[in-house]
């Protein structure tokens, strides 16, 4: 029988990662075994930062509700507790939203946080 050779598959398994890398510098784009190395890390951070961008945006939200709270005179603790108890369905992205583009309709929310409280 005779041998077989996996030089189509070996060569498409390595092209792949030479692709993933190319626009890298130097080497990076051009070895296989650097551009392996680069490319698996750079897929480690990007599955990392795609947990992480959640937490990320989440944290500014709730900076931005703060601040915006702060100015109506309540903390943001405080307007979250009052909502809740108002039963106004917003989430923190749309309350950071309205806060820095909106201040008016803010001020409006946190009036009736306040008088839930």
């Amino acid at each position: 029988m005779p041998r077989s050779r996996g030089t189509v598959a070996s060569h498409a398994r390595r092209r792949k990662y030479v692709k993933a890398a190319s626009g890298y510098f130097g080497s990076r784009h051009r070895l296989y075994r650097t551009s392996r190395e680069v490319v698996e890390r750079a897929w480690t951070f990007q599955y990392k930062h795609r947990k992480t961008k959640k937490r990320d945006f989440r944290r500014l939200w709730i900076a931005r509700i703060n601040a915006a709270a702060r100015l109506e005179g309540m903390t943001y603790s405080n307007l979250i507790h009052g909502l809740k108890k108002a039963e106004v369905l917003l989430d923190r992205k749309s309350l950071a939203y309205l806060a820095i583009h909106d201040p008016a309709a803010f001020s409006k929310i946190a009036e009736v946080a306040k008088n839930s409280l």
